[in-house]
C-alpha cells in the first residue's frame, strides 16, 4: 500500500495508536480528531500596480479547552486546508505538552511571500486580519509568524486590530517586533529549546556531547539557532545543513567535514533562508544534493524544514551511527518511518515537544503583554530552559513507567491533559 503522507491523515493516525493506547471513549475521540472551528477565506488585495489579488487564506482551531487557542500563520505556495488542519491539531498538544495554559490553532496563507513587495505584504497582513478580526484575540486566538511570516508581519497586524477595536492590543498577536510588544529571546526559542532537549537526551543516553557530530536539515530560524546552539552550548560539531534555493526551485545541502560556521552561513543567507552558493564555495564548503543531509554519519540528526521529510523510503538512508532524531519541524516523520527508528533503537524527540520552544516564548510574550513589564533575555532563556527540560522530564518518564516510544509518550501526556481539561469545563 502506498504511504500516506497527507499532513492531518498523518496526524490522526498517530492520534488514534495513543487513542488506543489510552482506551479512550469514542466521543472523546471523535471531539479531539478534528478542529472545533475552521475559518476559510478570500482576501483581496490590492497589488503595486493597481490591480487586485485574491488570495486563499486559513484559520483553524482545533482545541481550546486548555486556554485560547496558538499558532502561526503560514505564508507557503503549498499550504492546504489539511497542513493547516494537522498543524492546528499538533499546536494542541504541543501546548498541552509544554504545560502551558493555551489550545491549538494554525492559520495558512497560499502564496509565495517572496513574489510580493514590502507594500504589499502590508496590505495583505492588514487584509487577513480584516476578514478574521471578530474570531482572533488574547483570549480567543492568538497567531503567531511561521514559515515564510516574520516579527513586521506581526507588528503590522497587530496595529490593525488595535485600530479596528479601538484600544491597544499587544496580546493579540506574538512574535512581534522587540520594542513594538515583543519579547527578549523569542527569535532564538525554538532553535535553543530543541537544543535544551537534545542535551537531556543525551545526558539519559549518557553521550558525551563534545563528541556528538549533527546534521541539520534547513537553514530557516528554527535550524540556525538550532546550529548555533549545538556548536556553542553543547560543544558539538555540526556538519552539514540543507535549504532551498528559491532561483534554482532545488535544495542543498551545504556541508564541511570538520563543522559549519553558522555565523558565516548565517551572513550569506538572505532572508527567506537561501544560502549564497558561490561564497560558500569559496569558503570550503561542499555542496551536495538537497537530501543528502539525512545519509550524513552523524550522532544526531535535526530534521528543521517541512512536515513529511523522512518517510518509509527516505529512512533507510539514515546512518547506522545516529542515536537521536530531534524533530525541529512540524511532523517530519511519516508513521511508516516512526516504526523503522522504533525497530533500530533510535531515540526520538518528537516535534511538539521537540520544538515547543517557539510557542512556550509566545506564551511568555503574551503574559509579558498582560503584565505591561518586560524581561531580560536571560530571564526569557532561563524560564525557557526550565519548561523545556520539565517537559521532556514528564515525557521520559512516562515512555519510560509505560515502556512505550517517546512520540507515544509526549501524545499520552499531552491527551491526558486536554482530555482532563475538558472534563473540568464539563464538555464531556
Amino acid at each position: 500500500m502506498a504511504e500516506n503522507t497527507n499532513a492531518f491523515a498523518m496526524a490522526q493516525q498517530q492520534f488514534d495508536q495513543v487513542a488506543d493506547l489510552l482506551g479512550l471513549d469514542h466521543q472523546i475521540r471523535e471531539m479531539l480528531r478534528w478542529p472545533m472551528r475552521e475559518f476559510h477565506l478570500r482576501i483581496p488585495v490590492r497589488m503595486d500596480d493597481g490591480s487586485m489579488r485574491v488570495f486563499q487564506g486559513y484559520r483553524v482551531q482545533h482545541n481550546d479547552a486548555r486556554g485560547p487557542a496558538k499558532g502561526g500563520l503560514r505564508f507557503h505556495p503549498a499550504e492546504t486546508a489539511d497542513t493547516v488542519r494537522a498543524l492546528a491539531m499538533w499546536m494542541t498538544w504541543k501546548c498541552a505538552v509544554a504545560d502551558i495554559p493555551l489550545g491549538g490553532g494554525k492559520g495558512g496563507i497560499v502564496l509565495d511571500p517572496a513574489t510580493l513587495s514590502q507594500d504589499e505584504k502590508e496590505r495583505l497582513c492588514r487584509a487577513f486580519i480584516r476578514s478574521i478580526w471578530r474570531n482572533i484575540g488574547p483570549r480567543q486566538d492568538v497567531p503567531a509568524p511561521d514559515v515564510g511570516s516574520n516579527p513586521q508581519m506581526m507588528g503590522w497586524m497587530m496595529d490593525e486590530y488595535s485600530l479596528i477595536t479601538g484600544q491597544y492590543t499587544p496580546g493579540v498577536i506574538t512574535g512581534k517586533p522587540v520594542g513594538g510588544g515583543g519579547s527578549l529571546g523569542r527569535t532564538e526559542a525554538t532553535g535553543y529549546g530543541v537544543i535544551y532537549t537534545v542535551r537531556e537526551a543525551m545526558k539519559q543516553l549518557k553521550m558525551d556531547s563534545t563528541k556528538t557530530l549533527a546534521a541539520i536539515q534547513g537553514f530557516g530560524n528554527v535550524a540556525q539557532y538550532a546550529a548555533e546552539g549545538f556548536i556553542n552550548q553543547l560543544g558539538g560539531k555540526v556538519i552539514c545543513v540543507s535549504y532551498w534555493d528559491r532561483e534554482d526551485r532545488a535544495a542543498y545541502t551545504v556541508s564541511k567535514a570538520d563543522g559549519i560556521d553558522p555565523d558565516f552561513l548565517m551572513s550569506i543567507t538572505d532572508q527567506y533562508g537561501t544560502i549564497n552558493k558561490d561564497q560558500a564555495i569559496k569558503a570550503g564548503y561542499k555542496i551536495e544534493d538537497g537530501d543528502e543531509w539525512i545519509a550524513k554519519e552523524v550522532d544526531v540528526l535535526i530534521p528543521a524544514a517541512l512536515e513529511g521529510q523522512i518517510n518509509g523510503e527516505s529512512v533507510h538512508r539514515v546512518h547506522d551511527r545516529v542515536k537521536i532524531l530531534a524533530e525541529g519541524a512540524n511532523g517530519p516523520t511519516t508513521p511508516e518511518a516512526d516504526a523503522v527508528l522504533k525497530e533500530r533503537g533510535i531515540f526520538v524527540i518528537p516535534d511538539f515537544l521537540c520544538n515547543a520552544g517557539g510557542v512556550t516564548t509566545s506564551y511568555f510574550e503574551g503574559v509579558q503583554n498582560d503584565m505591561n513589564f518586560y524581561w531580560t533575555k536571560t530571564e526569557v532563556l532561563e524560564k525557557l530552559d526550565d519548561k523545556m527540560t520539565q517537559a521532556f522530564d514528564a515525557v521520559y518518564e512516562m515512555s519510560r513507567s509505560q515502556d512505550v516510544f517517546m512520540r507515544d509518550a509526549a501524545y499520552m501526556v499531552a491527551i491526558d491533559k486536554v482530555v482532563k481539561a475538558m472534563e473540568l469545563r464539563g464538555w464531556i
